[in-house]
């Protein structure tokens, strides 16, 4: 059985001779600046937003001009290398909800104007919507595709330490831990991803791109970038919405639906959010079955912004105390991470490892906008053979390990030693560093939120409508 259908749950399928999992952005950045340095023909950067004084290498101290900062970096490079053409497309905020983000675009414009760098901004979705997929290609061999942005708030460690220094933000204040999770991919899938950001330029700024010409033979590869899986098959998910002549695409949507209906013992989900009443359905509907799989979750405990609180954190009450009746066999846990003092740990990843099967790393939300409102794009891939098993349970239990401190070889023991995901956190979490969700008894304004799914619409047929979104399902 596979669980990817081209057409439906997925675009396509794209080999890929080697893949990285960077697990937060200290890991993405690094990997990021030696692929910059190594590009010789393009660089295409897709993302929400992008801020160019983000900084690849932060050392805690703040300088008028450092030199790791991304925006210098594209700029020397495309100085020095005539040849090498350098182009970042992101979102245009329509409102006003995400102020940061228009501040960003204004200063990238201003930041690359006059330069070899061309920087667009992208406004053809419908109202409301956003352009959500985060991707960074180089000369259509190596890409670069996950849940990061390349913005000033998001370089962290896998130690996600309560005091860094090196969470440093351009005017010297520190922002919270926060964790991040890409994938590194190389060959036909990389080229893929050249091509769907080749699609993405079309739409916004009219202008066609021809594909990269072919580079040197030396190696694109980042050496700080351990290979996890060899020769697999990647798959290539989106979301985008119907509007102007362009069809609706929910291959996000049923992917997510396939791989919770299909798996046998254990689904493990990072996200930013919890939303949707279509992913609850799918859930509770195994947690329901005497022997279905163990369901673990690990979410941000409260948003860092007032929109998020007032919209996603009160849609996810409900759905967590939904799942909370519905598991009648005790294969439930939803935890929110913290630093070793207590602090939140600000998640951001958009993770789904299935079983040993299955792991997908993306741009995707588990919310309501990801299924067809948004544009989002994940990557998935399936273990055929036991040394690809092996690599999807080890990056499982490096995820784990790293909230809970201990070493990923130890989560493996701890769920030998348990029989599953739950008992093994339950052995590993004495300093509390996964804490479980209250149960908390939504009000009626939660309820309101979920079944309305206010400030989160499925498609662009319901954003202008919010009273027809009830429907008994949330």
């Amino acid at each position: 059985m596979t669980f990817f259908s081209p057409g439906q749950s997925c675009w396509r399928a794209a080999r890929a001779g080697r893949v990285g999992l960077l697990v937060d952005n200290q890991a993405y950045f690094d990997a990021l600046y030696e692929a910059l340095h190594a590009a010789e023909r393009s660089i295409l950067i897709l993302g929400w937003a992008f801020d160019p004084r983000t900084r690849l290498s932060p050392d805690g101290k703040e300088g008028p001009a450092d030199p790791d900062e991304i925006g210098r970096i594209l700029i020397d490079l495309c100085r020095a290398r005539p040849e090498l053409a350098a182009r970042i497309l992101v979102w245009k905020s329509q409102l006003g909800i995400n102020g940061f983000q228009d501040i960003r675009g204004h200063r990238a414009k201003r930041w690359f104007a006059n330069t070899p760098v061309v920087f667009r901004e992208a406004h053809d979705t419908p109202f409301g919507a956003c352009h959500h997929q985060k991707l960074v290609v180089i000369d259509d061999r190596l890409a670069f595709c996950g849940g990061g942005d390349i913005v000033t708030n998001r370089w962290d460690s896998e130690q996600h330490l309560h005091a860094e220094p090196r969470r440093i933000l351009p005017d010297g204040g520190r922002h919270p831990a926060r964790h991040e999770v890409m994938m590194l991919v190389e060959g036909q899938t990389a080229a893929s991803l050249g091509e769907l950001f080749r699609e993405r330029w079309r739409n916004a700024t009219g202008e066609h791109l021809v594909p990269s010409l072919p580079a040197a033979a030396a190696d694109p590869w980042p050496k700080s970038v351990p290979v996890r899986l060899s020769d697999v098959e990647v798959v290539i998910a989106r979301t985008q919405p119907g509007w102007r002549q362009r069809p609706l695409v929910q291959e996000i949507r049923r992917l997510t639906e396939d791989c919770i209906a299909g798996a046998r013992r254990t689904i493990y989900l990072e996200n930013q959010y919890f939303a949707s009443a279509r992913v609850t359905d799918a859930l509770a509907v195994r947690l329901a079955e005497q022997d279905g799989p163990e369901i673990v979750m690990v979410l941000t405990g409260r948003a860092p912004s007032w929109f998020d609180r007032l919209t996603m954190d009160r849609a996810r009450n409900p759905l967590i105390e939904r799942l909370r009746r519905a598991d009648r066999y005790g294969r439930f846990r939803a935890y929110s991470p913290r630093t070793s003092a207590g602090a939140k740990i600000i998640v951001h990843a958009k993770v789904a490892v299935v079983d040993d099967r299955i792991a997908r790393i993306g741009s995707a939300n588990l919310n309501n906008r990801s299924e067809g409102f948004d544009t989002e794009c994940d990557l998935a891939i399936e273990a055929r053979d036991e040394i690809a098993s092996r690599g999807i349970a080890d990056f499982r239990h490096r995820l784990l390990g790293h909230y809970l401190a201990v070493a990923p070889d130890r989560v493996r023991q701890a769920i030998e030693m348990a029989g599953g995901l739950i008992g093994a956190i339950d052995s590993l979490n004495g300093a509390g560093r996964l804490t479980p969700f209250p149960s908390v008894r939504p009000i009626w304004f939660d309820r309101l939120v979920s079944a309305y799914r206010l400030g989160d619409p499925r498609d662009a047929k319901e954003s202008w409508r919010p009273l027809a979104r009830a429907d008994g399902d949330g």
